[in-house]
């Protein structure tokens, strides 16, 4: 299976997650790429007026992860300004991970999921799974993103 991980990384937390995740698909065997979501304009905040470097083709691939931090106690503005321009995604398989520093899923969490969830299904997508690794600086971060890339990677 062809699979697209979307990222929105501004501090690397989550391409870090994505590169993983990556490895774990292609051990799996199948076809994992990473295309990032950047804005024209990194001093951009406002979500309305934030333009996206290039749109990746979602075409070319038969399912998709969608990742994004989560800022302010809610989903990062680009992930929120990316949104709208996904595709007719036709029955397709979609896994979401959300990254963020505060341990409790209320402070933004769970919300940065259901706006990328209800933006997939609007769209015809199929929400397979979605995980949410707060960040911290605990010893165990390490294992808990090796269990929750375990748990994506088996979603396919």
């Amino acid at each position: 299976m062809k699979i697209g991980i979307i990222v929105h990384s501004q501090t690397g937390h989550n391409l870090a997650v994505a590169e993983a995740l990556k490895a774990k698909l292609a051990a799996a065997g199948h076809s994992a790429n990473i295309e990032r979501i950047n804005p024209v304009d990194p001093k951009q905040t406002d979500a309305k007026k934030i333009q996206i470097e290039k749109l990746p083709d979602l075409s070319a691939y038969d399912a998709l992860v969608l990742a994004a931090p989560v800022q302010a106690f809610s989903l990062s503005n680009v992930m929120k300004a990316y949104l709208p321009h996904l595709p007719a995604l036709n029955g397709k398989k979609v896994a979401i991970f959300v990254t963020k520093g505060l341990p409790f899923n209320w402070t933004g969490g769970n919300s940065s999921v259901s706006a990328i969830k209800n933006a997939v299904e609007s769209k015809g997508g199929v929400v397979v799974g979605s995980e949410l690794m707060a960040w911290g600086g605990d010893a165990d971060r390490d294992k808990r993103i090796g269990d929750m890339v375990d748990r994506l990677s088996k979603l396919f």
